[in-house]
């Protein structure tokens, strides 16, 4: 697949890089470059980055972080099960459990979420950062819900994360996977303070917080580029209307010529 010239490879992690460092020079360019294109697509165009993971993957699958890398590829474009393997391998090589979680929502997204609560109450649970397991957290909230456990998915939530007033980067997320399932369980206020308490810590917009909280109040957004590309279409259609009347109306003087220059020939013949 292409790599644009403005990649040089030179962008990707340094623990990345050094990983890279047991392939020959050439090699280990090549395999950062799609690294880093895998990291720039996949949240805007995850076929694309999954691409250029697999030609990742081709050059160096004995490489961790491309197995890694491969894996995210592979969950962006819902491929839980390739992602779960290359999940998998990427641990065995490294003996790390961040990937514990992702691991988890990856049986989920299977079918199985049963292995999934499995997996949260596992002792690799307790090795994991304080964002790892609050993802832990969201992950087995998620699976009760597939089981239609939807208290128990609300009281899995409840932490001292939730609690806290401190912002970190997981809160915004916490806080709207409980409004989420403050509403679906019928609790309807309850879930209107926990979207504006989202809205609070999601300063980059990760969630649709907002969106959802207005959909609560009644409010309906009204996208004016839409309305704009409308009117266009609108005066678009009465133009095109004008100019087809316009040339209806050419054509039909141009049959009332022929017909009066027709009738004057025969008038001649006649004479004659």
């Amino acid at each position: 697949m292409p790599i644009p010239e403005d990649v040089t490879g030179e962008e990707i992690d340094k623990d990345v890089r050094q990983e890279l460092q047991s392939l020959p020079k050439g090699l280990a360019e090549d395999v950062a470059k799609n690294l880093v294109m895998v990291a720039r697509l996949i949240d805007e165009d995850p076929e694309g980055a999954y691409g250029y993971s697999k030609v990742a993957l081709r050059l160096a699958s004995r490489v961790a972080a491309v197995r890694e890398a491969a894996g995210f590829a592979a969950y962006a474009n819902q491929k839980y099960s390739e992602a779960l393997a290359e999940f998998r391998a990427a641990r065995r090589m490294t003996g790390h459990v961040e990937l514990w979680p992702v691991m988890a929502d990856c049986e989920r997204g299977l079918g199985r979420p049963e292995k999934a609560l499995d997996m949260a109450g596992a002792p690799e649970v307790h090795k994991l950062d304080k964002a790892g397991q609050v993802e832990m957290r969201l992950v087995a909230a998620g699976a009760r819900r597939d089981m239609g456990q939807l208290d128990a998915a609300i009281v899995t939530l409840q932490s001292p994360e939730l609690a806290s007033n401190s912002v970190q980067p997981w809160t915004a997320r916490l806080r709207y996977a409980y409004a989420d399932a403050l509403l679906a369980a019928g609790r309807e206020d309850e879930a209107r303070e926990w979207f504006a308490k989202a809205i609070e810590s999601d300063k980059d917009g990760s969630t649709d917080a907002s969106d959802r909280l207005a959909e609560l109040d009644g409010v309906e957004f009204v996208d004016a580029f839409a309305e704009d590309e409308l009117e266009d279409e609108d005066e678009a259609e009465t133009e095109d209307a004008g100019v087809t009347e316009a040339a209806e109306k050419v054509v039909e003087a141009e049959e009332v010529e022929e017909v009066a220059e027709v009738a004057e020939v025969d008038e001649g013949d006649l004479k004659d």
